[in-house]
């Protein structure tokens, strides 16, 4: 693509740049207004500074990848309320063999859950379970936080509804969930298994000698948290109104028998025997659904529709007004989304991206492991910058287009480079997913037992598990 004039391009760039810095600092002193005001603060400029027209901008929105968020969004919320979120919290302390098994645990349960709900959403829900897991233990909570986050972010590369960077990948690449699945499933195992093995050297002398009480609250004075940041994440996660709902019942409960202790949200013990039994049977048909639902995308339906029909299932499987559940989805996110595609697509209309990928696409050919180095480290650099879903959006086709030029079968391996690359880079810093952003910010809320996960604490890390996950992938992704 040729560059637009000079005036074009400077208007673009500043729309874009007033994007960027609200999306990565969304509480910022001089405008606080969020990261969803701020998308679409940009997607705004972009019309009116005549970058885009307005049927361009309607025309940018990608309706497939918001249908699929929303239908995965209301099946997220279902599950937590069948409490597959709290079984899964009960296979991280049971028969437990000491802190590196627990380590170990929260790595696979994480990674597990972010495949199948989404990133956000498991980081969401399980990060008071790791904290009463340390404090049970009498342990630290930093490596806990952080293989609670790195997994999230690392099981999340291997579904299409891991992550939102892999629905775009999957909608505009044409990358099915089985070709996901068969692609980066190893890569994702892998990454898991040497993330818990570096998270176990690094901590290992914190893990085997376990911390008083007062260690434990650090960052937690006079009951109230000391943050380090003024981010706040849960305005972009999936369904965050559920979860903050369950977490302000959760403070409200300190008993033997409330959620985590006893593995129930609510006690049911007293309910007559029908009303457990039909709980009993909805929570048979919810799972029923997600499976039929998983089953649907392996066989190569399509995602979106597959998506939305079991959210409608279970809506109407509920047999209740629907309004309380739709209130649940998170849609400033769907609106961030919105904002995204249009202010990133007038970003493409400036010829800046198209100018940088022409100087390096010759140093960057996927068929050779230096080319292959060159673009992870773009990759890399970019979703930590732009972050990963921009960073997809802007070289996506560019990176495709150009590997099929080498050979058509190179293309589908470079969505899935991509989508690899783009997610792992999360890791590399605090500021890096939203995932690690939630796990930081409901880690400083957890009553009484807050903990501050600091951006250096996470930096020293980040990196070298994101530089060795990233090689152990691309790797696997190359042969």
């Amino acid at each position: 693509m040729a560059m637009a004039t000079c005036v074009k391009v400077l208007l673009g760039s500043v729309a874009f740049v007033v994007f960027w810095v609200l999306a990565v600092f969304p509480a910022v002193p001089c405008l606080p207004i969020g990261r969803t005001a701020g998308s679409l603060l940009g997607a705004i400029l972009m019309t009116i500074f005549q970058v885009l027209t307005v049927d361009q901008a309607y025309e940018a929105i990608d309706l497939p990848i918001l249908v699929l968020l929303f239908g995965t969004m209301v099946v997220s919320g279902y599950l937590e309320r069948a409490d597959a979120f709290k079984y899964l919290g009960k296979l991280l302390t049971w028969k437990s063999q000491g802190a590196n098994d627990l380590i170990l645990r929260i790595c696979i349960v994480s990674a597990v859950s972010s495949a199948l709900f989404t990133n956000d959403t498991s980081c969401m829900v399980l990060t008071e379970f790791v904290l009463k897991i340390a404090r049970q233990n009498n342990l630290p909570p930093e490596p806990f936080l952080l293989a609670l986050a790195s997994s999230a972010n690392i099981g999340s590369t291997a579904t299409p509804i891991g992550n939102p960077q892999n629905l775009v990948i999957a909608t505009q690449g044409g990358v099915s969930f089985g070709d996901f699945i068969t692609g980066i499933l190893p890569a994702t195992i892998l990454g898991v298994l040497f993330n818990a093995l570096l998270l176990m050297f690094v901590y290992g002398n914190k893990l085997s000698v376990k911390k008083d009480q007062e260690d434990l609250t650090a960052g937690f004075v006079n009951g109230k948290c000391v943050d380090s940041h003024h981010f706040s994440p849960a305005t972009m996660t999936v369904g965050s109104s559920v979860h903050h709902e369950t977490l302000e019942h959760r403070a409200n409960s300190d008993t033997d028998n409330n959620w985590f202790l006893n593995g129930a949200y609510w006690d049911y013990s007293n309910q007559p025997c029908s009303q457990r039994w039909k709980k009993k049977l909805w929570k048979s048909c919810v799972y029923l659904v997600v499976v039929g639902m998983l089953i649907s995308l392996l066989m190569g339906l399509n995602m979106s529709g597959t998506a939305l029909t079991a959210a409608l299932a279970l809506v109407i499987l509920d047999f209740k007004d629907a309004v309380p559940c739709l209130e649940k989805v998170s849609y400033s996110l769907l609106l961030f989304f919105c904002g995204m595609f249009v202010t990133v697509q007038g970003f493409n209309q400036t010829g800046i991206p198209s100018a940088l990928w022409e100087l390096m696409e010759p140093y960057a050919k996927i068929d050779e492991m230096s080319g292959l180095a060159v673009l992870a480290l773009v990759i890399l650099v970019l979703s930590n910058l732009v972050s990963n879903v921009p960073t997809v959006l802007l070289l996506g086709a560019r990176m495709a287009a150009s590997a099929a030029l080498i050979s058509p079968a190179f293309e589908k391996k470079a969505w899935l480079i991509l989508a690899w690359v783009s997610t792992v880079a999360g890791n590399l810093s605090l500021l890096g997913s939203a995932a690690n952003l939630i796990v930081c910010e409901q880690a400083c809320r957890v009553p009484h037992l807050g903990y501050t996960l600091t951006f250096w604490n996470h930096l020293k890390f980040g990196v070298p598990s994101t530089l060795l996950v990233t090689a152990i992938g691309l790797i696997l992704l190359k042969s």
